[in-house]
């Protein structure tokens, strides 16, 4: 039945794609504003010579193995495509799973005398197309989740400016939640500006944070750890009466850390620790001394 199937492939392959077209169109999947016909053609033409290679050696089952690796790569940068262009998992996968009504129109011309073989060539068929069906779901979700994971990320960077309000004096406004891969994000950046500017005061502002937790309160003073190891001084302000009473009774001791109702009350603060005014030499360039 292998060889049957690896026959027809390769024996008609002008008809395959343009009856698999045909089931492409009549199913509603074409999406012609995403995807051209020009390159859904090409598509279905390479798919089908490299699934010809692929079965010559009679394999039906293992797609995993090397004889399948053209196919893989070819549907994996399909399906990633794909996933970008805003096609579904189920429009990605269809694209394998029309193959089979022209497929299986062509096994029952060639073995109309032998009932029992178009069964079986059928099935055979069927599990090799419902697996490579499968892969193409696989690689569109996995790109989905990259794609997610990365925005995600650069959300966090832009999600934590740090801010040179004046000479030496560094500022990161902190929104929303505070957790753990955040803070790691808010730290490296945190400590990256301090070293492009040569501050020596950074003010962690936390007004736009709604709650602090034992966790987020863990996290600041991770913070302000890291930023002493670099040798600037932390301040943080931002502590609301709500938050200032959250923090007593979670048992934090924030003993040493200087802490400041506003922005305004800790930059004031950083200007008298610098011995500078606001008529004083405001902020400099990155780079310039």
């Amino acid at each position: 039945m292998t060889t049957r199937i690896h026959e027809i492939l390769k024996k008609y392959p002008s008809e395959l794609i343009a009856e698999w077209f045909a089931a492409m169109t009549s199913s509603g999947i074409r999406r012609d504003a995403l995807l051209k016909e020009g390159e859904l053609r090409e598509q279905c033409a390479e798919f089908l010579r490299l699934l010809t290679q692929a079965t010559e050696q009679g394999n039906l089952t293992d797609i995993n193995s090397s004889g399948f690796a053209s196919v893989r790569d070819m549907l994996e940068r399909l399906s990633r495509s794909r996933s970008l262009q805003g096609f579904s998992p189920s429009e990605t996968a269809t694209f394998i799973f029309s193959l089979k009504q022209p497929l299986f129109d062509r096994l029952r011309r060639e073995l109309a005398s032998q009932p029992e073989a178009v069964a079986d060539a059928m099935w055979s068929a069927t599990v090799l197309l419902d697996k490579l069906g499968l892969f193409t779901t696989e690689v569109h979700q996995r790109t989905r989740e990259e794609v997610i994971v990365r925005q995600q990320q650069e959300m966090l960077e832009l999600s934590t400016p740090v801010v040179q309000m004046w000479d030496r004096i560094v500022a990161l406004p902190l929104i929303g939640t505070l957790d753990s891969g955040r803070t790691q994000t808010v730290m490296e950046t945190l400590l990256q500006r301090i070293v492009e500017t040569g501050a020596e005061i950074a003010i962690i502002d936390i007004t736009g944070v709604p709650t602090v937790d034992t966790l987020t309160a863990q996290h600041l003073i991770k913070t302000v750890t890291a930023t002493r190891l670099m040798g600037a001084e932390c301040v943080i302000s931002g502590i609301r009466p709500q938050i200032a009473q959250t923090i007593v009774h979670l048992g934090v001791d924030l003993a040493g850390v200087v802490t400041k109702s506003s922005l305004a009350g800790a930059f004031s603060w950083a200007l008298k620790r610098l011995n500078q005014s606001l008529g004083s030499q405001g902020p400099r360039a990155p780079g310039k001394v």
